[in-house]
């Protein structure tokens, strides 16, 4: 093998060494990401079925309800 193409072989192994880190370093951001994604979207579900507990399904009785201040 000439020296030329031992160097381009030595090259490409080299990128071929940072382009495989590079996805390694991407997969755990990713995973790192969807967990993330998951525990806030778990936390605004329990945020909404607090906030229905807390508000009710809607408007309550008129006849409950206290006057306007201008009455």
């Amino acid at each position: 093998m000439s020296a030329e193409l031992e160097q381009r072989v030595v090259e490409l192994e080299t990128r071929l060494a940072f382009q495989e880190q590079g996805l390694v370093e991407l997969n755990e951001a990713l995973t790192a990401m969807r967990l993330e994604a998951s525990a806030n979207a778990e936390l605004l579900k329990r945020l909404l079925e607090d906030l229905k507990l807390t508000r009710g399904d809607g408007p309550g009785d008129p006849a409950l309800e206290p006057p306007p201040p201008h009455y």
